[in-house]
């Protein structure tokens, strides 16, 4: 990562960038049009509202957004700790390959052991392969035999 490059946690005013980035996200993940829902006043309340569901880092390289992360806490009753879940993690195309994700990942493994987490969870594409290569890089593992299940409720 350049000397350039900071590693923070979101503030209000990155909140338009951080959804655009999402934005690109969704279309990487060739999302259906119209499946994303976002707005800048829903993420601003879900990071900092009275009730905050979500926590953000941002990477920046000088003024510039290059990536985000959005995680937030979960349980697991068979450790009897929460964990971190990992929502999101992502760098601008342009920028990848310069250790930005990378960085975002290992901060996210400080502030869950800082935190006393556990775990470190997430989920990732099928497809994603150069996703799966550096999550396995770094120490992971798929849970076989766990299918992910989803029922929308809006």
């Amino acid at each position: 990562m350049s000397p350039d490059m900071a590693i923070r946690a979101a503030e209000p005013a990155d909140v338009p960038e951080i959804v655009a980035l999402i934005r690109a996200l969704a279309e990487y993940e060739k999302a259906a049009p119209g499946a994303l829902a976002l707005t800048d006043e829903r993420l601003r309340d879900s990071l900092f509202g009275p009730r905050p569901d979500v926590e953000a880092l941002v990477a920046r390289n000088g003024a510039e957004l290059a990536g985000y992360a959005l995680f937030f806490h979960n349980f697991s009753s068979w450790r009897g700790k929460r964990g971190l879940f990992l929502e999101d993690i992502f760098v601008k195309p342009e920028l990848r390959g310069k250790g930005i994700g990378k960085a975002l990942f290992l901060e996210l493994q400080r502030i869950a052991r800082e935190r006393g987490c556990a775990r470190m969870e997430w989920i990732v594409l099928n497809w994603n392969q150069p996703a799966i290569d550096f999550y396995r890089s770094q120490g992971a593992e798929p849970l076989e035999g766990w299918t992910v299940y989803r029922l929308k409720l809006e």
